[in-house]
């Protein structure tokens, strides 16, 4: 008994909270961030000149094109940790996979947003079952299921296993999304860099292509800081429930 009640008083073991090199990177990713967005804003509304043909409208493309690409960022980088989990076991392979998915999965769904309200203003409809956009929607479902596999019951490293194959398997989908509308030549979504086997896009304007690019770089900086401070939530998480399966087992024996 006695032994029991020291085990019980005996305090669990801390982490150091104070400034950490993880904290400098916290700071230079959300520094980053700010002041990417902040000339984003400004680029798009104020320098980027206004489209001749949908107006003002045409805008959303700011942030339908970063949203895409930061989630076939998310999927590769999903990709890439899901092999390294499979070949080295380390359970922090797994985590940068898994937050890297969960993000990923969000930034879809905003291109599944953005993408029939910018339709509704140049086709007229708010969706049309044409190849990119159904490959996306492809896309989506993939790595829900992928999210929905984390959620099963069982042992965390046979989730990890199976929730890597559908990683590797999903990003299959991402190379796919993008040539989509130049392997199918569709009538309906826009080609800006390149059309069909060609290759010779109809363009934007200088001061469009300067506005792409910094939310690009914004939405890029997003992406870093979502996936730093994902994954420190998931590690505490997990040593959360390292501790209290220490402490049930300490009261148990």
């Amino acid at each position: 008994m006695s032994m029991n009640l020291e085990r019980e008083q005996t305090p669990l073991p801390t982490t150091d909270v104070g400034p950490t090199k993880s904290s400098m990177l916290t700071k230079i990713l959300y520094g980053g961030m700010v002041v990417s967005f902040l000339v984003a804003i400004y680029t798009i509304f104020m320098y980027a000149e206004i489209e001749k043909t949908m107006g003002a409208v045409q805008k959303i493309f700011y942030m339908h094109v970063p949203s895409a690409w930061v989630a076939f960022l998310a999927f590769f980088v999903t990709f890439v940790f899901s092999i390294l989990f499979l070949f080295k076991r380390k359970r922090i392979y797994d985590t940068y996979a898994y937050v890297s998915a969960e993000i990923g999965v969000v930034f879809t769904l905003i291109v599944l947003t953005t993408g029939p309200i910018w339709a509704k203003s140049s086709w007229n409809t708010w969706w049309a079952w044409e190849p990119r956009l159904t490959t996306t929607l492809i896309l989506f479902f993939l790595f829900m299921a992928y999210l929905m596999v984390r959620q099963m019951d069982g042992a965390w490293d046979k989730k990890a296993r199976l929730s890597a194959v559908f990683g590797i398997i999903g990003f299959a989908d991402v190379p796919i999304v993008f040539f989509a509308i130049r392997w199918w030549q569709s009538k309906f979504h826009p080609i800006v860099f390149g059309e069909g086997p060609s290759q010779e896009g109809g363009g934007i304007s200088s001061t469009m292509l300067v506005a792409l690019l910094v939310t690009i770089a914004a939405f890029t900086f997003l992406y870093a800081y979502l996936l730093h401070k994902g994954v420190s939530f998931e590690k505490m998480r997990i040593k959360v429930s390292q501790y209290k399966q220490k402490l049930r087992e300490s009261l148990e024996n």
